[in-house]
């Protein structure tokens, strides 16, 4: 099957080839976002393959749809940023891979609380300038603190556990409680009870339309004063704006983001001698309690080939008309 892989990165193509080897798939590598204006690179294939800010709105399902193309395959869990009802009008399938390492984005997760709270990125920084003072260093013991886990998912479970280690209690809010998180001792409370008690906020829900802006600014008036706000899920479940002002209040003290609202224009290039448009994000960048990182969490060796196996699988199953346990159906659809 010929199949159009678009935002190709050279780590894309380096596991998407490997994985390819036990399939025999014709890759096109592209190194361009899919957009209406790119859509045309898809002439001629079956498939595409697409990342999470390739654009896959009614415009664009409808013009790959009549170059032909009956496959979407995303390279991601999330699939907030297909249209799945234009998608299915068409006839389109959309496959995604659900799970390719929750350890990795746990892992990225409690990275920027010890880095947040230690403030390893200052230190790191004056040290490399011969500056050894420890003011407005200090930070504080996990252990004993409170966390709130919001999604206890794969990637929540994997997070509830590490912070079990560090000797922390554990908070969560879930539609659907976690028997795995119950017993290591998490407890189950209102959103609200969460936000209040929590010394850590950390995000692991997917960007549905009802956990849009689940952060915001009615929902931040609940929060602990000064706690600290990670996420590595979506960007749009924070309302920037609001965490702007609550950082600025003093009720967030810190802010660790691996993922951001307007990051399609941003992430996963290098942008180093531009200057960014992004208001917005400048702000958030002028912070002294704001790390950002652009998107990595999930961005390990052993996630990569997860990801490239299942992706290459998905398309398979496909040519070879077997149903696929990873379709992406549209709600109330089978």
């Amino acid at each position: 099957m010929k199949v159009a892989v678009f935002s190709t990165k050279s780590y894309d193509r380096q596991f998407l080839a490997a994985a390819n080897l036990g399939h025999g798939h014709e890759l096109v590598f592209l190194e361009p976002r899919l957009t209406t204006v790119t859509a045309a690179l898809a002439a001629g294939s079956q498939a595409v393959c697409v990342f999470i800010n390739d654009t896959l709105d009614a415009a664009v399902i409808q013009a790959i749809a009549d170059y032909g193309v009956q496959l979407i395959v995303l390279r991601s869990a999330g699939f907030n940023h297909v249209d799945l009802q234009a998608a299915a009008a068409r006839g389109l399938t959309v496959v995604r891979v659900p799970a390719y390492s929750p350890y990795a984005v746990a892992e990225h997760a409690v990275a920027l609380i010890l880095a947040l709270n230690r403030k390893i990125y200052r230190a790191y920084n004056r040290v490399r300038d011969d500056n050894f003072s420890l003011e407005g260093l200090m930070g504080f013991d996990l252990h004993s603190a409170t966390v709130g886990i919001v999604g206890t998912g794969k990637i929540g479970q994997c997070f509830a556990q590490i912070m079990q280690g560090f000797g922390c209690r554990l908070l969560a809010y879930d539609v659907q409680p976690n028997a795995h998180c119950e017993a290591l001792g998490v407890e189950y409370v209102a959103l609200s009870t969460l936000f209040a008690q929590s010394d850590v906020v950390s995000l692991h829900c997917p960007l549905l339309p009802q956990t849009h802006h689940l952060v915001n600014a009615e929902s931040l008036n609940h929060f602990k004063s000064g706690a600290m706000l990670i996420n590595t899920s979506r960007g749009g479940l924070l309302d920037t704006q609001a965490v702007i002002e609550a950082i600025k209040s003093g009720t967030i003290g810190y802010l660790g983001i691996d993922v951001y609202e307007q990051e399609e224009a941003l992430f996963f290039e290098d942008l180093s001698d531009t200057i960014i448009q992004d208001d917005t994000f400048q702000i958030l960048q002028s912070f002294p309690n704001v790390l950002i990182t652009a998107h990595q969490a999930f961005f390990t060796r052993n996630a990569l080939t997860n990801i490239a196996e299942t992706t290459l699988a998905n398309i398979t199953d496909f040519e070879q008309g077997k149903p696929s346990l990873n379709q992406v159906h549209l709600q109330g659809h089978s």
